[in-house]
């Protein structure tokens, strides 16, 4: 599809010239009506000046109109329509004067009075500065409209933005305080390779964070690198406890989907099903493109649900007198930012498979970015092994 060498403006984008605009081709066009039926009626052509003389004294005193209206069209709707209602009638008064006047040094030896003329062409000017008026309010009220509508959803963008934040950033503190502690640890231990490798993974995470933008979309390939760094460190705690498959269907390495959509979902994992066992669990983690959605799927071979009120699995912690104590912003979260981004439009199911254990399905639109700039957190560090706190 060719595109256009320029950008179109919109026509109000200038209100001050949009005015001057429609003035011009209001009065003029008015004047090339009145012309026309004059000069269809046999008049002669010296009758132009008058009408030349009559459109000016219009557009003259709708210019005044205009500055009254400006005023009034903010007030209480009963000052706006009746000083509204005393103007027009002063204005379309002194338009039919100033005209009758004209027409009677034109036409000195007409039979015709002062007050014959002026009611002749009263009506006329009625018409056009009534009708002037009343385009004058209806173009303003519907720009009041449109920039309540363009403000309304500038404060709804915000919000929006400012919750999908908050959501962001609620970065379940078991697991920085759980990574921190096991530095802590090898520090004690005197491994301070170890120590070293587990903080630069962290450092690289945490780094990731703060340089993505909150509301921001990556490709599946970037979330994946981001998770894979995300296990890395888990890793480090748990050792072979912690199993992980990707299955990523190459197509849809460059699909968007939300930042660090994954991570709370793969942390839920690790506590619910890798944390209370001994011999641990096996995290999948696994996309596919379904028509014209892309489907992510994140399951593992733990106990399956635990029973609660919601019946969800939970994730996120406080602290309450030095008790890790269970919040609940895990799942709901995520279904939180899905919302956000998507409406409507994504499905967010949580199952427990025939084989056992728990998995989570999304779907969202499937949406390819060609090129994109990715933030890739930083090479990872040779993996050392270090013991689990």
């Amino acid at each position: 599809m060719a595109m256009l060498p320029f950008r179109p403006t919109p026509f109000f984008a200038n209100k001050n010239q949009a005015f001057w605009r429609l003035q011009a081709v209001g009065w003029g066009g008015a004047m090339l009506l009145r012309a026309l039926s004059s000069l269809a009626n046999a008049q002669p052509a010296s009758f132009l000046v008058l009408l030349l003389i009559a459109t000016i004294t219009g557009f003259s005193i709708s210019l005044l109109l205009a500055v009254i209206y400006r005023q009034l069209i903010t007030r209480r709707p009963l000052i706006t329509w009746g000083v509204t209602a005393l103007a027009l009638s002063f204005a379309v008064a002194l338009n039919a004067f100033l005209d009758a006047w004209v027409i009677s040094l034109y036409r000195a030896e007409s039979d015709a009075g002062f007050a014959q003329l002026f009611f002749g062409v009263f009506y006329l000017d009625a018409t056009l500065l009534g009708a002037w008026s009343a385009l004058y309010y209806a173009i303003n009220f519907f720009l009041q409209v449109e920039e309540q509508n363009d403000q309304l959803l500038r404060l709804e963008n915000q919000a929006t933005s400012a919750q999908l934040a908050m959501l962001r950033y609620q970065l379940n503190p078991h697991f920085l305080f759980n990574t921190l502690n096991s530095i802590s640890t090898l520090v004690l231990l005197k491994q301070t390779e170890a120590a070293n490798a587990m903080l630069t993974r962290l450092s690289s995470f945490l780094r990731y964070t703060l340089v993505t933008e909150p509301g921001g979309r990556v490709t599946v390939a970037q979330e994946i690198d981001t998770l894979k760094l995300y296990l890395d460190i888990e890793r480090m705690r748990f050792e072979e406890r912690l199993r992980t498959t990707f299955t990523i269907d190459p197509a849809t390495l460059a699909a968007l989907l939300p930042s660090l959509l994954l991570q709370p979902l793969v942390e839920n994992a690790i506590k619910y099903a890798v944390g209370p066992q001994e011999s641990g669990a096996e995290i999948t983690i696994a996309t596919q493109l379904i028509g014209q959605n892309l489907r992510i799927t994140v399951s593992d071979t733990g106990p399956g649900l635990p029973s609660d009120s919601a019946g969800n699995r939970v994730s996120g912690v406080s602290f309450d007198g030095g008790q890790l104590v269970s919040t609940g912003v895990g799942l709901a979260n995520i279904r939180d930012r899905l919302s956000q981004a998507y409406g409507e439009n994504h499905r967010f199911e949580t199952l427990e498979p025939p084989e056992g254990g728990f998995a989570v399905v999304i779907e969202i639109p499937y949406e390819r970015r060609e090129a994109t700039e990715l933030i890739a957190p930083e090479p990872p560090v040779p993996r050392i092994a270090a013991a689990a706190t």
